[in-house]
């Protein structure tokens, strides 16, 4: 364990069977969340959930996991292949004291990630995880282990995929069907390979299914969220109503219209949040996004009258802002929703219902449903880096800032941040044409590339 700080904006996450992503750190990890767990319940054996996605490294990270709590007194309950929201799902429903998931999300299969769910299904917080970092770095935990009677067991949830699939059916209105719409599915080979499609058909739509054969190594490989392109072009060839995108661990959700257009989080945050008002549902008359947000969902908004709170990026802190505020949805514009009625965290299947829901509402087409947002010309540029000095203490970045901010006149704006997952730095610019846009934004991630690149 190099690096004090192991975790990060989700997590503890890197490339698999290097620091920190090593056996060594997971066993440390499962080591320190059982002997807190332990003294937070005076001494009595914690239990907690361990999920995963399908990537090869999964395998290797949860047996060292297992290995880690029941060497300090857990009890471990295998769910194997889940999305990362079942996984919170799991972690109530079988009374666990924490759940692990292991998984990179939306990295290539050569990353791995654990992240971890309190007992209430929620993400840890920030302060649980700091007290976690220093029981690793610093906790002398094997000064700690219980003798030979002390050690716990593991045990395999056989029914885990049916109770997080009923968990999902249940999630969508129940005056509802799907029976007669056609959907394609893009599950990046992922976690949702299983679980999406069951759950669409169940509710009576047509479903034809990407990328649902995972090898362990194909995860996330020019597919799913990040990668529409043969999604779009079913959903052309099919003429579907829509298709959906999630990916690698299923708590995120692109939408494809009828016309083979991608839509984005801001996108569904405006349908969705527009319908709950309608409807009353709207508590506080409150949606929460992100710094990353487009300034058209801002736009959006006041004409609808509905209030935008602006949160960190991170769904974690989406909905730190929701419960602050009193908010009920939450978005990412990447694809993270938030509906915190109905569930602890984000979920890209449940998300996909939601909308849908919309959709059978109104009786409407996706893409009319979505022109209540017109977004402002974008760019996002991700520069690889080889190290993260403060930004502001680089003088040929903070130059290009203010170039582009100056030209944009407050008609844009410009974003440069570092990844929290990611050794990358983000530089994102909007402004009033795709021209000014696209040049600004070159300019500024060439400053980055030649400063720290």
């Amino acid at each position: 364990m190099s690096e004090l700080e192991l975790f990060g904006t989700d997590g503890i996450r890197g490339v698999a069977n290097r620091d920190p992503m090593m056996v060594e750190v997971a066993v440390a990890l499962g080591r320190a969340v059982a002997y807190m767990l332990k003294e937070r319940k005076g001494g009595k054996r914690p239990r907690a959930v361990i999920g995963k996605d399908p990537r090869l490294s999964g395998y290797m990270l949860e047996n060292a996991l297992v290995a880690g709590l029941c060497s300090m007194g857990g009890d471990a309950l295998l769910v194997g292949t889940l999305p990362t929201p079942g996984i919170a799902v799991l972690t109530i429903d079988q009374k666990a004291d924490a759940g692990f998931v292991i998984s990179a999300s939306h990295n290539p299969y050569t990353d791995n990630g654990i992240k971890l769910f309190s007992n209430d299904g929620f993400k840890l917080p920030d302060v649980e995880e700091t007290k976690i970092n220093e029981l690793m770095v610093n906790g002398n935990l094997t000064e700690l282990l219980p003798t030979a009677g002390g050690i716990g067991k593991s045990f395999r949830v056989e029914d885990a995929l049916e109770r997080y699939i009923a968990f999902c059916v249940k999630s969508f209105p129940q005056d509802l069907d799907l029976k007669g719409m056609r959907l394609v599915l893009d599950c990046s080979h992922g976690a949702t390979y299983r679980a999406a499609p069951t759950v669409f058909k169940q509710l009576g739509a047509h479903v034809t299914t990407l990328h649902d054969t995972p090898n362990g190594l194909n995860i996330n490989a020019r597919c799913g969220s990040q990668h529409t392109e043969a999604l779009r072009e079913q959903v052309l060839a099919e003429r579907a109503d829509v298709g959906l995108a999630f990916d690698g661990d299923g708590d995120r959700l692109i939408v494809v219209d009828e016309n083979g257009v991608e839509l984005t989080g801001d996108h569904v945050l405006a349908i969705c949040a527009k319908d709950m008002k309608s409807r009353g549902e709207l508590k506080n008359n409150l949606a929460v996004s992100t710094v990353m947000s487009n300034f058209g969902l801002h736009k959006t908004m006041r004409e609808l009258d509905i209030d935008l709170a602006v949160s960190t990026v991170g769904d974690r802190y989406v909905l730190e802002l929701m419960k602050e505020r009193g908010g009920v949805i939450g978005s990412e514009p990447s694809g993270h929703m938030i509906f915190s009625d109905i569930h602890t965290t984000g979920d890209g299947i449940v998300s996909a219902l939601q909308l849908l829901a919309v959709m059978r509402r109104a009786n409407r087409e996706i893409s009319e449903l979505a022109s209540v947002l017109t977004l402002l010309p974008q760019r996002l540029v991700n520069v690889d880096v080889s190290r993260r000095p403060p930004l502001e203490e680089l003088a040929g970045v903070a130059a290009a800032i203010a170039a582009a901010e100056a030209e944009l006149g407050g008609n844009g704006r410009v974003l440069v941040r570092y990844s929290g997952t990611q050794n990358m730095c983000r530089v994102m610019v909007e402004g009033p044409t795709e021209e000014m846009t696209q040049r600004l934004c070159d300019a500024i991630a060439a400053a980055v590339k030649e400063e720290i690149g």
